[in-house]
């Protein structure tokens, strides 16, 4: 991936990594559009920064998918770089009998939102120079975090479906993976706060490094998905099962 001169499009940009990175693409001479679903948390992300663009997106609609593509293109035609970033995380009880309106927002948010994009950009993409696009999943698509169990899925369907879209697109549209740890940000209720989690700037300064390599990886791991990531082929997956939740549960457990 092109580190500079790109006109890249980050969704969920208005708050935590999608801000982060948006922000740090901006600051190595990229035109960046972020986008969401809150117009005031759009514009403070790009408050004060020239090349920063901010445009409304409710990835829950196909329809509000396929008006945000076509207002995206028609002001910044330029597009080359996706990154699918936008997702939420909730947390649900499965032993019993429950309202499923998380489970579904979850799968509509996290996994069709991005099969959206995609699809609404793709043949734009594919006419661009050095064009790119980036999903965002998780460590927890590897190893699951038990009381968040809609999202785990999903986000290891986006990694199945970025496997299958790399092969797809080879030659024609790069297509990198990023996979978070726990970072510190607003994901769910005291994230931002929670022990043991990597600080949002210690992430994207390891994920701006692992993105300057040339090649650009498929997969950006951080040191510390690493683990997760490789659990099943190190024959570890047991044991960093266990070790995930009980960490996260103790963590939690540990603010008022």
């Amino acid at each position: 991936m092109k580190s500079q001169g790109n006109t890249i499009l980050v969704t969920g940009g208005g708050s935590g990594i999608g801000e982060a990175l948006a922000h740090r693409f901006h600051d190595a001479g990229n035109t960046v559009i972020v986008a969401g679903r809150r117009q005031d948390a759009l514009d403070k992300a790009i408050e004060g920064r020239a090349n920063m663009h901010a445009l409304t997106l409710d990835v829950e609609s196909a329809e509000g998918v396929a008006d945000f593509a076509k207002r995206l293109l028609a002001a910044h035609p330029a597009l080359n770089v996706v990154i699918n970033n936008a997702g939420i995380m909730r947390f649900e009880d499965v032993t019993k009998s429950r309202d499923l309106g998380d489970a579904e927002a979850t799968v509509t948010t996290n996994l069709l939102g991005p099969i959206r994009i995609i699809d609404a950009l793709i043949d734009h993409l594919a006419a661009q120079p050095d064009p790119a696009i980036v999903n965002v999943t998780s460590g927890l698509a590897f190893v699951p975090l038990v009381p968040t169990p809609t999202y785990n899925a999903t986000k290891a369907a986006i990694h199945s479906y970025t496997v299958a879209l790399r092969e797809a697109l080879r030659g024609k549209v790069e297509v990198i993976e990023l996979a978070p740890p726990g970072v510190q940000t607003d994901l769910t209720p005291g994230q931002a706060t929670r022990p043991g989690y990597q600080p949002l700037g210690e992430f994207v300064d390891e994920v701006a490094s692992l993105l300057a390599q040339d090649p650009t990886p498929q997969e950006i791991l951080v040191e510390r998905v690493r683990p997760l990531r490789f659990a099943e082929a190190d024959g570890q997956f047991n044991e960093r099962l266990a070790a995930l939740n009980e960490m996260a549960a103790k963590a939690r457990a540990a603010q008022p």
